[in-house]
């Protein structure tokens, strides 16, 4: 039998896949919210495609949390700089909504899309690059 080489393919959970069916859920929310303003935002569809977002967020969580022999290192230190640098642009645009006068329930929404934003990109990013990384090492 071959010993695993940090190039060779091997057989991992869609975690790439529903991080970007996250991110697109996200950003048509943004689009879709950014459509209405500043008149009143239907929140139904946001809201619904929020939560479908959370939910694919969770259970990408879940089946990257149980990868065994995954370069678990290496997914922490990408995923932990890029999380830092996520949560700066997050409280950017978090700023932006508060300078706008974004109130209430439609700030909530907005400010809970920017946390799954800031969450799934480190994600992505971080499995990216330990998925080709040597889980030894």
């Amino acid at each position: 039998m071959e010993a695993h080489t940090p190039t060779q393919e091997r057989r991992l959970p869609p975690i790439q896949q529903i991080a970007v069916a996250v991110l697109a859920l996200i950003v048509i929310g943004g689009i879709y919210t950014a459509a209405h303003l500043p008149r009143h935002v239907p929140q139904g569809p946001t809201v619904a495609l929020l939560a479908a977002a959370v939910v694919l967020l969770a259970v990408n969580i879940s089946l990257l949390a149980r990868i065994e022999g995954f370069a678990w290192k290496v997914f922490r230190l990408v995923g932990g700089w890029v999380f830092l640098a996520y949560l700066v642009i997050a409280g950017m645009l978090e700023y932006v909504f508060i300078y706008d006068h974004t109130r209430g329930s439609q700030l909530l929404i907005l400010s809970l899309m920017l946390a799954v934003f800031a969450v799934d990109i480190p994600l992505l990013l971080g499995f990216s690059v330990a998925r080709f990384q040597d889980p030894d090492a």
